[in-house]
């Protein structure tokens, strides 16, 4: 009983070390896509993010050596647990989907601006336009 509770705490203290690095990472950038490198939605959300010349940080989840922790952490703080994973100003975005259906809304780039991802100048060109 004794190995079983160890390796229950030990499990309970790996998801909140991947959680607590999950809103670290998250508080570290205006921007974070978590991304596979092979899924090609996480590849049209930071090509968008480029296209829009938005800072973002990506963190390739197949690449890092936590990344199926963190991606369980991102389940369990966000309900999402597929890639990408789109963090603006700290805040849940959604997904692909969520993050393209902002920019055909015309939403995505004054988000981008309030976090400072883009430049001011460019939020008003594309809002008075």
């Amino acid at each position: 009983m004794g190995i079983a509770a160890s390796s229950s705490s030990s499990n309970t203290e790996s998801r909140a070390m991947a959680l607590a690095k999950a809103k670290e990472i998250v508080a570290s950038a205006p921007v974070v896509v978590f991304s596979k490198t092979s899924c090609p939605f996480c590849v049209r959300v930071k090509q968008l993010f480029e296209k829009l010349a938005a800072s973002y940080k990506a963190i390739e989840l197949d690449v890092e050596s936590d990344g199926p922790e963190l991606q369980n952490a991102l389940k369990e703080w966000t309900g999402q647990r597929t890639v990408p994973n789109v963090f603006i100003n700290g805040k849940h975005i959604g997904g692909c989907d969520d993050t393209m259906a902002l920019n055909n809304d015309g939403k995505l780039v004054p988000l981008l601006t309030e976090a400072g991802a883009i430049a001011g100048s460019t939020s008003k060109a594309t809002i008075t336009a």
